[in-house]
């Protein structure tokens, strides 16, 4: 296999997506964008300079786009292009856009009328799903969950009520929290797929249920970033029951919202009247 000529590259912005942990994993045409950009956008420039070097690129430009600076440098990043470059829009690992800079970007180049292209390649969440053993033909990606709050409540709520299969990041740090949270919304029995350091020397899965999770992550020092792969909610309907009702207003009433705020939040995660969960929340 040869690499592309990089006459064929057109001008306009390139998401290129970059190998998750083996740098042997960069494809062809992904070199040939990074060979021909003459500005490349990254997270941290002695990351990807370690992949640049790798693949023998050697842009004229670096410019940081990670999550703090990426709104920054819109103006600039419009100007290479309406200059008529290749800039091309690298992460750490896996695909721009996705649980990483490059979203901003890609809005702002559009509303521009700039083109954008996409060289395909390494995501985590796919192939922590096609190595789980979980039902992959649909897949639901959340990736990383909220910290804290009504956004965190919900959307534990709607991935105990999700009928896909669900795959999260999460960072080392925040694992156990995460597993915890996730045992209390899904139950202690649904299975989970624990994936880290995929591609790497030292590539782990680990399967068993949200509960043995929980005791997984007290034992061992968890490093690397997770992939977290959650079973899909397998009840024979999606009917929401007057106990689901009960159970999530009781677990927000807990965790101290007034019973306003527990009833506004339910009504908004589980879809149903408002009336319906102020009746049940009334009854606690």
């Amino acid at each position: 296999m040869t690499v592309e000529s990089t006459s064929s590259i057109a001008p306009g912005l390139w998401l290129v997506a970059t190998p998750i942990g083996n740098l042997d994993d960069v494809s062809m045409r992904a070199i040939a964008v990074l060979r021909t950009a003459t500005v490349v956008c990254c997270e941290d420039t002695r990351r990807s300079g370690t992949l640049l070097k790798h693949v023998g690129a050697t842009p004229a430009r670096l410019i940081v786009a990670n999550d703090h600076t990426e709104h920054d440098v819109i103006g600039v990043v419009l100007g290479h292009l309406g200059d008529g470059e290749v800039v091309a829009v690298v992460t750490d690992a896996g695909s721009p856009g996705i649980s990483d800079p490059g979203e901003r970007l890609v809005a702002a180049a559009v509303a521009a009328g700039h083109a954008v292209h996409a060289v395909p390649g390494p995501a985590a969440f796919v192939m922590a799903a096609t190595i789980s053993g979980l039902p992959a033909a649909r897949i639901a990606f959340d990736g990383f969950l909220p910290r804290a709050g009504a956004e965190r409540r919900e959307r534990l709520t709607e991935i105990a009520r999700e009928r896909r299969t669900t795959v999260l990041y999460e960072a080392p740090h925040r694992l156990r929290r995460t597993l915890a949270d996730l045992c209390g919304a899904c139950g202690p029995d649904r299975r989970v797929v624990l994936a880290r350091e995929l591609t790497k020397m030292h590539e782990e899965t680990w399967r068993g249920t949200l509960a043995e999770a929980v005791a997984h992550a007290d034992e061992v020092a968890p490093r690397g970033e997770y992939s977290i792969v959650v079973a899909p909610h397998t009840a024979a309907h999606a009917e929401v029951t007057d106990d689901d009702i009960t159970r999530e207003v009781r677990a927000r009433m807990a965790a101290g919202l007034s019973t306003k705020d527990a009833v506004n939040e339910v009504t908004t995660a589980l879809g149903v009247p408002r009336k319906r969960v102020y009746t049940l929340a009334i009854a606690l």
